[in-house]
């Protein structure tokens, strides 16, 4: 009888795992991708896709959709989904391709091409180039569904996926029309140094570096109460990559919760009319589609 509940447990936990999200055509893929690490170690890893799609043939407009960095545990989610967050795009008739990047998620290994060293001295530089080589080699993937419209794509990121989706954007690939930083950043820790990132002028620096190559426009959300990254770090870096030639409104939200940082995990009602209006404006819908 113990043998049997064992057994039902674990099938249940393998359905529960296996769950996707069919209303919005949850599937998931791979990739292998070879990047190198702050090191200049070079190895390959594979890139898990989650992917979603709205009803119907298409062609959709792409976004990809990335993910930030945990403090402390890499591992967890197995895989990025956002599945909230995602709906508001579908429904507006995107495409979305959420990757979990090596050295995340279940796939993770002990290669880690993010980190950035130590607090003293990060090297932000490796991060960005191994990150956005693996989501534009995912924006290669996502051209290559037959229900999509690769000449029209949206890049969009939370945390260091704000970083290194500017990072991405700043390669200018085929087909990109826009792209948005939720909360962009790195070497930030809200209980060692709230609000304070390690060296936050080299992300200054690299976000000069992004901004004089950056043709296409940006939105930037950032919060009042961000314990990651506060806002005369955020603004700094808006007007470095400004005045490096990069165009971004930038948009300082009041205090969300405890720590603004989670806004985009959070908070869709109060990001959600800001980001449609940027939308609109870059020839996307701006309200959800009717059928």
């Amino acid at each position: 009888m113990r043998y049997l509940l064992l057994l039902l447990s674990l099938l249940s936990l393998h359905v529960q795992a296996e769950t996707y999200a069919t209303d919005l055509h949850e599937s998931v893929a791979s990739i292998d991708v070879s990047v190198k690490d702050m090191y200049g170690r070079e190895a390959s890893g594979k890139v898990t896709i989650t992917q979603f799609k709205p009803d119907g043939d298409g062609p959709f407009p792409i976004m990809i959709l990335n993910h930030g960095r945990s403090v402390s545990n890499h591992g967890e989610p197995p895989r990025f989904r956002y599945t909230a967050q995602v709906r508001f795009f579908t429904s507006r008739g995107f495409a979305v391709f959420v990757p979990t990047r090596i050295g995340y998620g279940a796939m993770g290994t002990s290669f880690d091409p993010e980190t950035s060293g130590n607090c003293v001295s990060p090297d932000y530089a490796p991060m960005a180039e191994a990150a956005s080589k693996e989501i534009l080699a995912v924006l290669d993937y996502a051209k290559q569904q037959p229900y999509v419209d690769p000449h029209r794509v949206l890049l969009v990121g939370q945390s260091v996926g704000g970083y290194t989706t500017t990072a991405a954007a700043a390669k200018n690939p085929d087909g990109l029309v826009a792209a948005i930083n939720f909360a962009g950043g790195s070497g930030g820790d809200p209980d060692k140094h709230p609000g304070i990132p390690c060296q936050g002028q080299k992300l200054e620096e690299m976000y000069s570096h992004f901004g004089a190559t950056t043709k296409v426009p940006m939105l930037w959300i950032y919060t009042q109460n961000d314990r990651f990254f506060n806002p005369d770090h955020s603004q700094a870096w808006h007007a470095a990559f400004v005045k490096a030639g990069g165009n971004a409104e930038y948009h300082l939200m009041p205090a969300f919760k405890e720590n603004g940082h989670f806004l985009f995990a959070g908070g869709i009602n109060i990001w959600s009319p800001v980001v449609a209006e940027f939308l609109g404006k870059m020839g996307f819908p701006a309200e959800p589609l009717t059928h």
